[in-house]
């Protein structure tokens, strides 16, 4: 098992979940739900993991990138691959347990890692990867401040990541069941967000 990078303790939000509030106005994070990996005074990082990509499943990922699966029967080949965030499109990450360790892994809390190399790839495709996982092409990125500023703005919510919600395999209902675990009834959300 590699070194693996120690989180940065002064991340203020790093490992929770942000979830845009309907009146956010930006349709690519509708209903979003966004796994923190980095937010400190230079700016915040986050993956979107309930936007499935249409039509993508990692399996064809892997055929375009030249990587054979050791057994047709591998179920991290069904996984579907999701849409992170307007930011690298292209970029792929693997959001994990702990279990799966590379020299490249960045560590985020006790639950979770992110992995974004071709060689996890590999050893996802040869039933060597983590517990659970989702892949993720492309991430959402905010400035120094700017994250904090639509806070106050009530544009997201914030909570606790749970393995259980972040991993679920209903990715549709991921935003529902994520406002719940703050004790709101989503429906009752309106667009039109007040300001404490």
């Amino acid at each position: 098992m590699g070194s693996r990078k120690k989180p940065n303790t002064d991340n203020y939000l790093a490992g929770r979940i942000l979830m845009a509030m309907p009146g956010l106005g930006d349709t690519r994070f509708h209903k979003a739900v966004i796994f923190l990996c980095a937010h400190d005074e230079k700016g915040a990082m986050g993956l979107v993991i309930n936007h499935v990509m249409p039509g993508v499943a990692l399996k064809e990922l892997l055929t375009q990138l030249n990587i054979k699966p050791s057994s047709p029967d591998n179920q991290i080949l069904s996984l579907p691959v999701m849409s992170g965030g307007p930011v690298e499109p292209a970029r792929g990450f693997v959001l994990h347990t702990p279990d799966f360790q590379q020299m490249e892994t960045i560590t985020i809390n006790e639950s979770f890692c992110v992995t974004g190399t071709l060689e996890a790839l590999k050893e996802i495709a040869t039933g060597k990867g983590p517990y659970k996982m989702l892949f993720v092409l492309g991430y959402a990125g905010w400035s120094a401040g700017q994250l904090d500023k639509e806070i106050q703005q009530n544009a997201w919510l914030i909570a606790d990541a749970d393995p259980d919600l972040i991993f679920k395999p209903t990715h549709e209902e991921k935003w529902n069941a994520a406002i719940r675990t703050l004790g709101f009834d989503p429906h009752l959300l309106s667009g039109d967000a007040g300001h404490a």
